[in-house]
């Protein structure tokens, strides 16, 4: 069952890492301002990061599942502020997040995606919350 678990958790890697990474790759490439390449060159950084943890954990490596539980935690935190943006997710996302004026949970999820937000602003409506998909990723891939 582990050996199942840590697959499809490699899978979900490998597939948004590439495809997050093709993303990056042609923003890269369109060479529009300094800001946006560079935002680019994170994305794709990061995006090239989880996809070779991906193949690292199906091939059943142990640096995998380092690699895996780092790729994981850079999943997990929901920050969208008027100050400071942050979320990735790559594969899929299982988000509970909530505005910081009402009180209420909401729950979104997506399979087969990719984002990446990276910012020094942000919505005047500050959210904040965790991907439940990447906090599971990572308690699984804790169980050794």
């Amino acid at each position: 069952m582990r050996s199942y678990l840590f697959r499809l958790i490699g899978i979900l890697e490998i597939a948004g890492g590439l495809y997050g990474a093709a993303g990056a790759l042609r923003r890269v490439l369109a060479m529009g301002s300094t800001v946006d390449t560079l935002h680019a060159l994170i994305a794709l950084i990061v995006f090239g990061f989880v996809l070779v943890a991906g193949v690292l954990l199906v091939e059943g490596s142990e640096r995998g599942v380092a690699f895996s539980r780092v790729a994981q935690l850079l999943q997990l935190p929901l920050v969208a502020t008027p100050v400071f943006s942050y979320a990735l997710h790559a594969g899929a996302y299982l988000n509970l997040y909530t505005t910081v004026h009402l009180a209420r949970p909401w729950l979104d999820w997506s399979l087969g995606t990719q984002g990446f937000v990276l910012a020094i602003a942000g919505p005047s409506v500050a959210r904040l919350g965790v991907n439940l998909l990447a906090l599971l990723s990572w308690l699984i891939l804790k169980l050794r």
